[in-house]
């Protein structure tokens, strides 16, 4: 049985004209989508194009170029392997699971089309249940907001959601700090303006499949999509977010947190995907995140946050970084003692893009330990690396880099690669260097690094430079097919 459900968008909503996009489930009739503007790239900001729906089952896709004939196209990542059909202008596909995609025509990555399949959300609230302050479209008092939540429903519970209905929603002071133990719904057909902080609570949910806009700010206002400081038990689920001017969500002092389905595009200085200081236990999946800064990064003590980071889980997720790394772990920490940033994992994750133009800040899956950090026990696994502009496929140094670190990190150690594959450009060499005879790198193994349909079997093969305070670096072959 297949099941499709779509979402008229507000009556404001910035879209683009670029694509016409249907959906339908085989032999019904098609349902048109409406096309959202997704600012893209930081060097030369441009209009690209994003659609979402919910699915499930079998469900047909017709993408109509409205520039003119499609001469070529590619949907990616590639590891999808999506067959299509190109007819005209059109070009029409099968799917069979949710994805996260690019359909790119006739060579534009810049003025492409997102397309977001979700599944079907898992008991989303009902805007009649007795737990439910529901919120028509409007300009939100945030003290009106939590006279409401502070105040008994008709049924005499108090509102344990807080759902933003179909529409336009402006939050008038644009941040909105999210008490303990409540759940922000953001419906299809929502469009929330305005940042959310979790700041010393716990047990929040924000979810739904509506979308967060910050695209109206200005980019020294500093505003984050989504800012969880000081807090655990927090997830983060299903939205979209739009051209925040920091981070997309940021992570600092906190625990147990989730983030799940998040989509996010970014186009200024500094305006990272996910990140994270003095961290532990975060979970990331399935997301897809388009930024001009780091896709994720994962530090030690920034700002007001002290300690270590560890158990971080990064998987089954879409990552296109227009400026910057796409995975960067431990420029950050505390220069005085040294912070541990320990217990890594990146597991089934495509790259699509990576395109730096300063060789320090080089590295696709980066590792960059400053601040008298120790960096230990990292996994990446089943990495699919596509074909990017400007960088190199790995970059592990401890470093002193004298913009961020008063002092140069302190060891990087035991960081596993397996399964990872890169088709394109491997011409800046892959670094792994250590700082001196006391500041090393040790214990970096390759197991089945394919590069160009070839298996790496030494360094000068995959085009590493390894310093002579690197030791313990290995590649190797296991019973794997290409």
């Amino acid at each position: 049985m297949s099941l499709l459900k779509v979402w008229e968008a507000p009556e404001k909503a910035v879209g683009r004209d670029d694509f016409d996009v249907s959906v339908r489930i085989p032999g019904e009739s098609w349902m048109p989508l409406f096309v959202y503007e997704a600012k893209v790239d930081m060097h030369n900001v441009r209009q690209a194009s994003m659609v979402f729906f919910e699915m499930e089952g079998t469900v047909e896709v017709r993408v109509e170029s409205r520039k003119g004939p499609v001469h070529q196209a590619v949907i990616r990542p590639l590891s999808k392997q999506i067959p299509f059909k190109v007819e005209g202008a059109a070009v029409t596909f099968r799917l069979n699971e949710p994805c996260k995609l690019s359909i790119e025509v006739n060579g534009d990555r810049f003025g492409n089309l997102h397309l977001f399949a979700n599944a079907p959300e898992d008991n989303p609230p009902k805007p009649d249940d007795p737990n439910v302050l529901f919120l028509k479209p409007a300009i939100h008092r945030m003290e009106d907001i939590q006279r409401l939540v502070d105040s008994p429903l008709p049924g005499g519970a108090a509102p344990e959601v807080i759902y933003f209905g179909p529409g336009m929603h402006y939050l008038e002071e644009t941040i909105f700090r999210i008490p303990s133990g409540k759940t922000v719904y953001i419906a299809g057909g929502a469009i929330l303006v305005g940042s959310l902080v979790c700041d010393h609570v716990h047990d929040v949910t924000i979810r739904g499949r509506g979308v967060l806009y910050l695209s109206d700010f200005h980019r020294f206002s500093a505003f984050r999509g989504v800012r969880i400081i000081h807090s655990h038990h927090i997830t983060v689920e299903g939205i979209v977010l739009l051209d925040p001017p920091h981070y997309s969500i940021y992570i600092g002092k906190s625990e147990y947190i989730r983030i799940r389905n998040f989509k996010s595009f970014s186009t200024r200085g500094w305006s990272d995907g996910i990140d994270m200081m003095s961290s532990s236990h975060i979970e990331i999946e399935d997301v897809f995140l388009r930024t001009s800064d780091d896709c994720i990064a994962i530090y030690g003590s920034r700002w007001d946050y002290r300690g270590d980071s560890c158990c971080v889980r990064v998987t089954d997720s879409v990552l296109w970084a227009d400026v910057a790394h796409a995975l960067n772990i431990g420029g950050h920490g505390d220069h005085h003692r040294g912070d541990v940033i320990q217990d890594i994992e990146f597991r089934n994750i495509d790259i699509l893009e990576h395109h730096e133009p300063q060789p320090n800040y080089w590295g696709a899956m980066n590792i960059n330990c400053g601040d008298k950090n120790t960096v230990r026990n990292v996994t990446y696994e089943d990495i699919r690396v596509e074909d990017f502009e400007l960088g190199q496929l790995v970059d592990i140094r401890v470093v002193w880099n004298e913009k961020y670190n008063p002092v140069p990190g302190n060891r990087i150690e035991n960081v596993q690669f397996r399964n990872v594959t890169y088709n394109g450009k491997n011409e800046n060499k892959n670094r792994i260097y250590g700082f001196d005879r006391e500041r090393t790198v040790e214990g970096v193994i390759f197991t089945n690094l394919c590069i160009n349909g070839e298996w790496i079997l030494d360094a000068e093969q995959g085009n590493f430079d390894i310093n002579e305070h690197a030791k313990g670096i290995q590649f190797r072959k296991e019973g794997r097919e290409k």
